[in-house]
């Protein structure tokens, strides 16, 4: 007679549910513990937070103060330079943060950090990823909220909180897909002097060739097709939208590009493109090189 006692069906149940949700867990624990990592570095150093919110505040109000004496309604209907600025350092900002996110990942290569890494008993490489990306996104909410404050204190205005979440909503768009790109970077070239050189030619001209700093109509006919189909414009437009306009939907036309008017749900819909794009693109790359 055995005196082995069979589980009921709720306990086999209940072992299948715990081993599945596993690998989950363990998967977000370790990349909480990454991010922490990152966090710490971060406090240890908390020149890179103090030197990304005091920048891009410098070029708001430096800026804002360059074209205060333009002529009335120059940018708009009641519209001063400030209030045209805002969007376009909001996210410039977050282009930016996103564009250094490969750094982190590229010092641990050089000093054989990310070696151990991928030697370690992980449930998912990924969560190296995901703690980069996750860290990044959070520095960039915190030096948004900076400058939404300042352009609020400067009498850019306030949206209210659907106009805020649409914010948020469009900054995080825009980072995922360059945290991607900037990642991927990260792990395709050599060492850091070749990515802070990419990050160097990239960032500028693409802030020129968007609507950052001026409308498309100020434009000449070469750069306002080259700003037209960059992406920065496509967050930028919408929420400049929303500081300007108290009424908006996903109709609302934001751009009149060349090639016609762009709504509102069409400038959401190309930066989820880009980032559908973006993580296409780099997947094979990490997949091969976090193997």
């Amino acid at each position: 007679m055995s005196s082995s006692v069979t589980p009921p069906p709720v306990q086999f149940a209940a072992i299948a549910a715990e081993d599945t949700a596993s690998p989950i867990a363990d998967f977000v624990q370790e990349t909480v513990a990454m991010t922490r990592r990152l966090f710490i570095q971060l406090q240890r150093r908390p020149t890179t937070l103090v030197a990304g919110i005091i920048q891009p505040l410098m070029w708001l109000i430096l800026f804002g103060a360059l074209f205060q004496n333009v002529p009335p309604d120059l940018f708009g209907a009641g519209t001063n330079y400030g209030q045209f600025l805002g969007a376009g350092i909001i996210v410039f900002t977050a282009f930016g943060g996103a564009l250094n996110a490969g750094l982190p990942v590229m010092f641990d290569r050089e000093f054989g950090f990310l070696n151990r890494l991928l030697v370690a008993p992980l449930a998912s490489r990924f969560s190296i990823v995901a703690a980069s990306a996750l860290f990044i996104a959070t520095l960039t909410l915190l030096q948004a909220a900076a400058i939404v404050a300042a352009g609020a204190f400067l009498g850019s205005g306030l949206p209210g909180v659907a106009g805020l979440a649409v914010v948020v909503t469009i900054v995080l768009l825009l980072v995922l897909g360059v945290t991607a790109i900037s990642l991927g970077l990260a792990f395709a070239l050599p060492g850091h002097v070749e990515l802070i050189a990419a990050i160097f030619v990239t960032n500028l001209p693409l802030l020129f060739a968007s609507t950052a700093l001026a409308p498309l109509s100020f434009m000449p006919v070469w750069l306002r097709w080259i700003a037209a189909l960059n992406p920065l414009s496509y967050a930028i437009e919408p929420i400049r939208y929303v500081y300007l306009h108290e009424g908006w939907n996903l109709g609302s036309v934001v751009m009149e590009a060349p090639f016609g008017s762009v709504g509102f749900g069409a400038a959401i819909a190309v930066l989820v493109a880009f980032d559908v794009a973006a993580l296409l693109l780099v997947q094979p790359l990490l997949r091969r090189r976090m193997a």
